[in-house]
């Protein structure tokens, strides 16, 4: 078992949602409310990691993080060191290619919320940013809490952007999904069996608490 690769895997997880989750949740919301000029093509453009294949997002993402990208001079010049081949560049990765798990589920539930429910609150004297906080986002929490695993949980499995854009570094950019890789390759499979069972047991898990979860709410609103 390698401790080190589940280690990372699960602080880039974390990470990734922390950094994600509530700039996923002001654009879930604009999305859901407001109509304005090339909103589909917006929303086309943040599902496209989920139809683009791994390697071609990783090829892109690796050409726009590199040393003569103005991303990675301007990292550069900032941290003096490269963004391709480190953990902030997987994390900047993950970030991008976990876009459409963390928005639409959002976005989903932000449109659930009757319009009714936030006119009543207006009325009520609420500003936008208190019916937000007090009304919307609360109604909403189903969406955010399943955005918060989907992205969590994704970002563990995740291979081949986070190859293409890290590489195979240990303790800098080697996941558990590329240790797993590896001891295949190395005719391991004792090792990569329980690789990969503990990473089916964490996406059970992860998998299992967001159907538990929505359900307890299901029941409470239907009280």
């Amino acid at each position: 078992m390698d401790w080190q690769a589940l280690n990372l895997s699960l602080t880039l997880g974390l990470w990734t949602a922390v950094l994600l989750i509530p700039a996923a949740i002001l654009l879930a919301r604009l999305l859901a409310w407001r109509l304005f000029p090339g909103r589909s093509l917006v929303q086309a453009l943040l599902a496209l990691p989920l139809l683009l294949p791994p390697t071609v997002l990783g090829f892109y993402l690796l050409t726009a993080f590199g040393n003569q990208s103005i991303v990675g001079k301007l990292y550069a010049a900032l941290a003096g060191d490269t963004l391709v081949f480190s953990f902030h560049g997987i994390l900047l990765a993950s970030i991008i290619f976990n876009i459409p798990f963390a928005v639409q589920p959002i976005q989903r539930a932000f449109e659930s919320v009757p319009v009714s429910v936030r006119e009543a609150a207006w009325c009520s004297g609420l500003s936008n940013w208190q019916t937000f906080w007090r009304i919307e986002l609360p109604l909403a929490w189903p969406g955010v809490l399943t955005a918060l695993v989907l992205t969590f949980a994704h970002t563990l499995g995740e291979f081949g952007v986070v190859l293409m854009v890290g590489g195979n570094i240990p303790g800098a950019t080697r996941t558990i999904a590329i240790a797993i890789y590896d001891r295949v390759q190395a005719f391991d499979n004792a090792s990569a069996s329980i690789m990969s069972a503990v990473l089916l047991a964490i996406a059970f898990l992860c998998i299992s608490l967001i159907y538990f979860l929505n359900d307890r709410l299901a029941r409470r609103h239907a009280q």
